[in-house]
């Protein structure tokens, strides 16, 4: 299947993403809809679940070639992959896991999603220097605010791929390649891009993403990326039967981790929310991640002009391409964007009320590959 086949064929798209029988949704940087080969393996196997054991009526290779494709959407080993949930519970892993000597600090942007910043907060609790990340405009994270707000002192830096208001894309490579080249490590909350973008953890050390955006997955059934080298470092704060050697199930005297990122893994998994990344992750590789990057770029870089064009004042409208992401938020210079939002939603329209710091308040645009230009053009003509 391919993204001009689904435009294409409106019986196809229909079949596949079932959403579009009833409704316009936009919304994926939120919570998005199951495509129907998602929805179908989790009911396939909930309905062995009624047989027996559900952890043996699961096939033996599912996990490991669960575990291979989320290695091979990120360009990463398998044991590199963990599962454990939400993306909150995987960066408060990493945030937890590290140790810091009393000189060290960690950078944050304090206006990144909660998830990025509440675990790093918490460790001023344990007398860690939190650093909070100077720029210029909402999400705007560039190369140069990170080279002039970090010294020798600096042991972790923390960020977004995408954020999750202006959609600002950050150079995840360059970033990464400054911060590797400083002994600096690098954490990246990866929610907003990866299902959507190219997300390589080529320069990254740890990265965290669930499914329920733009992976177009379940919920907490996310992916947790450690680099090889450094799991011996990053201590998992929590312990159980699967990630503690325990043969026969009888506990031992010494606590032996895994010696991959299963270590992270504590118990039994989540195997419904996991069946279900299986077949999402399938789907976007079959798709391919470079063409849905294409798709989606294409859709902004007219959506923005047509959205100035009703008055409408469009954040990071000026980025580049480099930088763009799947999301773009918009408020209208005279009309509320609560009322729009309500508006939309009466019409069928599916989109995100965000607000700032500020309290201005956002409609936010996610459509992903499968939305089609003539969406697109209904949500214009409301507005």
């Amino acid at each position: 299947m391919t993204i001009s086949e689904l435009h294409s064929n409106e019986e196809l798209r229909h079949y596949e993403f079932p959403v579009t029988r009833e409704k316009i949704f936009l919304a994926h940087g939120g919570v998005c809809p199951l495509p129907r080969r998602v929805s179908e393996s989790i009911r396939h196997y909930a309905a062995l679940c009624m047989l027996g054991d559900q952890e043996t009526l699961l096939p033996a290779t599912n996990m490991r070639e669960t575990r291979a494709l989320a290695a091979r959407l990120l360009g990463a080993q398998s044991d590199e992959i963990a599962f454990v949930g939400p993306t909150s519970l995987a960066l408060s892993y990493v945030a937890s896991g590290l140790s810091f000597r009393k000189h060290e600090h960690i950078l944050i942007y304090f206006d990144d999603y909660p998830s990025n910043v509440y675990p790093w907060l918490a460790l001023a609790e344990r007398g860690v220097k939190v650093r909070l990340l100077n720029v210029r405009d909402l999400g705007r994270v560039r190369l140069v605010d990170i080279k002039g707000q970090v010294d020798e002192n600096t042991r972790l830096v923390a960020l977004a791929s995408a954020h999750f208001v202006s959609g600002f894309r950050i150079e995840l490579d360059a970033i990464g390649k400054y911060l590797h080249e400083r002994n600096i490590l690098f954490c990246v909350d990866a929610i907003q891009t990866l299902g959507a973008f190219p997300t390589s953890i080529a320069n990254l050390d740890f990265l965290a993403a669930d499914a329920h955006k733009w992976l177009l997955g379940p919920c907490a059934a996310g992916i947790m990326y450690v680099r090889k080298n450094l799991q011996d470092k990053l201590r998992p704060p929590i312990f159980g039967w699967h990630n503690v050697r325990c043969p026969d199930y009888v506990a031992q005297e010494e606590i032996v981790l895994r010696t991959d990122a299963r270590r992270y893994e504590v118990g039994t998994q989540n195997w419904l929310g996991l069946v279900g990344l299986h077949a999402a992750l399938e789907l976007l590789l079959e798709i391919g991640i470079d063409n849905i990057a294409r798709e989606l770029a294409r859709k902004r870089a007219w959506l923005v002009p047509a959205l100035k064009a009703r008055g409408c004042v469009v954040l990071n409208g000026d980025a580049p391409a480099v930088h763009s992401s799947g999301i773009t938020a918009f408020h209208h210079s005279t009309n509320d964007a609560a009322a729009i939002y309500e508006k939309l939603t009466a019409a069928n329209i599916t989109t995100s009320l965000r607000t700032d710091r500020a309290g201005q308040r956002y409609i936010r645009l996610s459509p992903h590959f499968y939305n089609t230009d003539r969406e697109l053009e209904r949500l214009l003509e409301l507005l």
